[in-house]
């Protein structure tokens, strides 16, 4: 709908909160971190906790929705500790690149950061024989398979993808739980708001 130089887009109606962007964001990230993030890091000490506060979110948000008239206070409340998840998760996943970082670390590419488009052939060109061009000269199997730079604090070195941890995912997973914190807050004072206005007028 057009008016004037206004252009006006009707909001998606709330049904349940799956329709909470809120609920849809947190829910990819706690996908994230319990697939890529917990196979990366096997070992790191607060796995559990972080894998428990990652699932938490968005069951926090699903039930804070779940008692919006009910129990105004309780669903605040628990929308309080969903943002609280989310600064946690901020500080789990700082330790956990901090312990295992490695920039050359392989992810899995449907879970990955969103990929920057390349121009043209660019990173595409190989030779007669198969062969990947792009400073290497080994065919790309072999490069694939090529040996992990060292564990950070170990010397070992050990399989892409195990035991080590791609910042950058973790820098995407970090401002994506910060994004998703601020905008459970907007939700929160949405709903504070919506409450005062509908009060019922003392007789």
């Amino acid at each position: 709908m057009e008016k004037g130089n206004w252009k006006f887009y009707p909001k998606k109606p709330m049904r349940s909160f799956r329709d909470l962007e809120v609920y849809a964001k947190s829910l990819e990230c706690a996908v994230t971190v319990t697939s890529v993030v917990k196979r990366a890091t096997p070992d790191f000490f607060a796995l559990e906790g972080m894998m428990q506060c990652a699932l938490s979110v968005p069951l926090l948000v699903a039930e804070s929705h779940s008692l919006r008239f009910a129990d105004k206070k309780g669903s605040i409340m628990l929308l309080e500790r969903a943002m609280a998840g989310c600064n946690k998760m901020v500080v789990y996943l700082e330790e956990a690149v901090g312990i295992y970082g490695c920039p050359g670390a392989d992810i899995d590419p449907a879970l990955s950061p969103e990929p920057k488009e390349k121009k043209g052939n660019e990173g595409k060109r190989k030779d007669a024989k198969g062969k990947d061009n792009i400073g290497t000269g080994r065919p790309r199997a072999e490069v694939a398979m090529a040996p992990a730079a060292p564990v950070p604090g170990t010397g070992q070195s050990g399989t892409l993808g195990i035991g080590m941890l791609n910042p950058d995912l973790v820098n995407d997973l970090i401002t994506k739980y910060l994004d998703v914190r601020g905008k459970m807050f907007r939700l929160e004072q949405s709903w504070k708001k919506w409450d005062n206005e509908h009060a019922p007028t003392p007789a």
